[in-house]
């Protein structure tokens, strides 16, 4: 079986982070400022210390060594010259490349996709999120075992710590068993099917009592679960730092007496988020093919949020259905200076509280609308609606009378047309 590396930094290792800005790449994918630093903040979360940082400009990738061999053996004088044992890529690097780089820097290699996965290792919690990672893992590392980490394994095996880029499986028995690893494969994505068979069987539930679903999201660290927190008065973990959350946390929303919801956190967006891990989540992010209302959080202090926020949506656009209403949160409006708070979206900061009745106006205005409380007095040869009333619609209370059931409810228009000639008003 793959070893289990532990996920533990004794030290912080040194890293050197490397983009590269080439005219063939769009926007998303060229390396600039903005991109290294929040590079620079991944490698900082996985337990590393950024040393120093190389910014390329090229036509196009090289293909062999995706930067050219000069600049690697430049790259490769600064790692000696800065004792640095990482040198982390901006962008997903071809297995060969990643090869090559490593016999040329006679460093580690790392590119952001592998970055991530491992910080994504050490942060999942619950046994889905366990799953999802460690498939993800499995993927990514399947077509680079060419011996770039054997000698990591040996390291951690003998007792060493865990370097950035090797928690979770471990490379030597996928390298002499890859069929052993692809059956492994197989066992995780059955046991994600069977996690997806038991949320579509919740959603089934939610759906059948027509409670509306409302799913945040937003790029890494935007403050949803902060947001989550204010909205619920809930407890989820919520630190300034990139991936706490992977795990989706759902919560009942009263908002008022005519409008509850279902509101869940989803795992944070971030530029170049790796295609293996937009796969192995699709059991979380599928929460968002459900929802009726999405809150886009929008971080307004980041310089860059422009483009956290286009990211978000370009990822909203292919997991949730087309039509569904969005609302634009613009969160940490107290860190952000008046002057540059822009126009459009709604204001609030989930830190302080500022604006959140707003918020919970706008979520009402948009998913209460179908929906009404109502106070009826069944009599009991009609006893079967509080029946119906528990399957498909929100029972506030109910008392049983001398001449019938008293009865306190929210449903939606469809079940009121049923119900309306108990109103105790009519």
């Amino acid at each position: 079986m793959v070893e289990k590396i532990k996920n533990t930094l004794e030290t912080k290792e040194k890293a050197i982070i490397v983009g590269l800005n080439c005219r063939v790449f769009d926007d998303e994918e060229n390396s600039n400022e903005e991109s290294l630093e929040e590079l620079s903040a991944l490698v900082d979360t996985a337990g590393g210390e950024v040393v120093a940082s190389v910014l390329q400009n090229r036509g196009e990738p090289d293909v062999r060594c995706y930067i050219g061999e000069g600049k690697a053996r430049e790259i490769a004088e600064l790692a000696r010259n800065l004792e640095a044992e990482l040198i982390v890529f901006d962008n997903e690097l071809a297995p060969s490349q990643a090869k090559v780089l490593e016999q040329i820097m006679e460093c580690r290699i790392l590119d952001r996709s592998g970055l991530i996965l491992d910080i994504f290792a050490g942060r999942a919690r619950t046994a889905e999120g366990k799953l999802q990672v460690e498939l993800a893992q499995y993927k990514y590392l399947l077509p680079r075992l060419t011996g770039m980490w054997g000698h990591l394994v040996r390291q951690t095996a003998s007792g060493g710590k865990s370097p950035i880029g090797t928690r979770g499986p471990g490379e030597t028995q996928l390298e002499t068993d890859r069929r052993h690893v692809r059956i492994h494969m197989q066992r995780l994505e059955r046991a994600l099917a069977d996690v997806r068979r038991v949320r579509e069987q919740q959603r089934k539930r939610r759906l059948k009592n027509d409670i509306p679903v409302v799913a945040i999201v937003g790029y890494t660290n935007a403050g949803k679960s902060t947001l989550l927190n204010r909205l619920t008065g809930s407890n989820i973990q919520a630190n300034n730092r990139l991936f706490d959350t992977l795990d989706t946390s759902t919560r009942h929303l009263k908002i008022s007496d005519a409008c509850e919801v279902v509101i869940s956190d989803t795992v944070g967006f971030i530029r170049r988020l790796p295609h293996h891990l937009i796969e192995a989540f699709k059991a979380t992010l599928e929460e968002l093919q459900y929802a009726d209302l999405i809150l886009h959080v929008i971080d307004v202090s980041n310089p860059d949020w422009m483009l956290q926020a286009k990211v978000t949506e370009k990822l909203c656009d292919e997991l949730a259905p087309e039509g569904v209403k969005r609302i634009a949160v613009l969160n940490k409006a107290d860190a952000c200076p008046p002057e540059e708070i822009p126009n459009g979206g709604l204001l609030i900061s989930a830190r302080t509280g500022e604006n959140i009745d707003e918020l919970l106006r706008a979520i009402e205005q948009e998913v209460g609308r179908e929906m009404k409380a109502v106070s009826l007095h069944l009599p009991y040869a009609n006893a079967s609606i509080l029946d119906l009333l528990k399957r498909e619609a929100i029972v506030k209370s109910f008392e049983y009378l001398e001449d019938g059931i008293k009865v306190d409810a929210v449903c939606n228009l469809r079940i009121y047309g049923r119900v309306k000639e108990f109103a105790a008003e009519a």
